[in-house]
């Protein structure tokens, strides 16, 4: 997909290692809103620099440079210089990555990784050469699984650490369980704080402050985090753009479409084609 603003982006869905989203883009003026991903990110800048904060630091990945986020920490992003950025990226399930670090039967553990941007030029390279094979519709899906596999074994012996401890559960955390899973069992409803707060039997304004505290986004901000999660996994069945739209909780097919852009870079039409017309040729 091209636009008049140099952007480009291609999407591609490999069914490997428990399902693989692979990015390639080129923004110049997109600017990512706070979000977070159930999946683990990893990719490597090829062009201009990509600036974000994350872990409530700024941080900029250069040229050459890795950036990378794991599961449910909000970041945002946008271009640190006029002329954009350029990137490859990999979006891997837990399940990859604990394939990737011998721990696929150890439910508690999953590797850790405690920089966003790391300086580490032969897994760059490695990064962009496994990425374009696989990218490939030509490369046997055998080739594909081991050198992915491969790579993400570099990565998380050279740059994962063991987790830090987890607080102690307290009273609050069985309040925020309740109030994420109505959340996400009520994407379509017209969810109110009051009724929130009333489940997490907290007044509402202290509601969105241990909410905002745990989980790094306002209770208002992840209900849409989770719709738009929700409508990308839609965009994969028949249903109608204006279905999608209804089924996720939007308020029609344009509300869907302005937040999809500015959390994914690219419209949730796009983002279809790209299912539809790019699936990969098993092997």
């Amino acid at each position: 997909m091209a636009a008049t603003d140099s952007t480009a982006v291609s999407v591609l869905h490999l069914p490997i290692l428990g399902g693989v989203e692979l990015l390639t883009a080129r923004y110049v003026d997109q600017r990512f809103s706070r979000h977070f991903h159930e999946d683990y990110a990893l990719g490597v800048i090829e062009d201009g620099a990509l600036a974000f904060r994350y872990r409530g630091e700024g941080l900029v990945a250069a040229p050459g440079e890795i950036n990378l986020t794991v599961p449910g920490e909000v970041h945002d992003g946008h271009p640190a210089a006029d002329s954009g950025w350029a990137y490859r990226m990999f979006y891997l399930p837990t399940l990859a990555l604990k394939s990737a670090a011998g721990r696929v039967g150890d439910s508690q553990s999953a590797p850790y990784f405690p920089r966003a941007v790391l300086s580490d030029p032969m897994l760059a390279r490695e990064i962009a050469l496994v990425h374009r094979a696989l990218c490939e519709p030509a490369t046997p899906t055998l080739e594909k699984e081991t050198r992915l596999l491969s790579l993400l074994a570099a990565w998380t012996s050279r740059h994962a650490i063991d987790p830090p401890a987890a607080p102690k559960p307290g009273p609050i955390r069985p309040a925020l369980r309740r109030v994420t899973d109505y959340i996400a069992d009520s994407l379509a409803e017209d969810i109110r704080l009051d009724d929130l707060a009333r489940l997490a039997d907290l007044s509402p304004f202290h509601l969105i402050r241990v909410f905002t505290e745990h989980t790094g986004l306002p209770p208002h901000a992840y209900l849409v985090a989770k719709r738009l999660g929700r409508a990308r996994e839609l965009l994969g069945t028949p249903l109608r753009l204006a279905e999608v739209a209804a089924d996720a909780g939007f308020a029609d097919q344009a509300h869907l479409t302005r937040l999809f852009k500015r959390r994914y870079g690219i419209t949730p039409g796009a983002y279809r084609n790209f299912l539809q017309n790019k699936s990969p040729r098993t092997s």
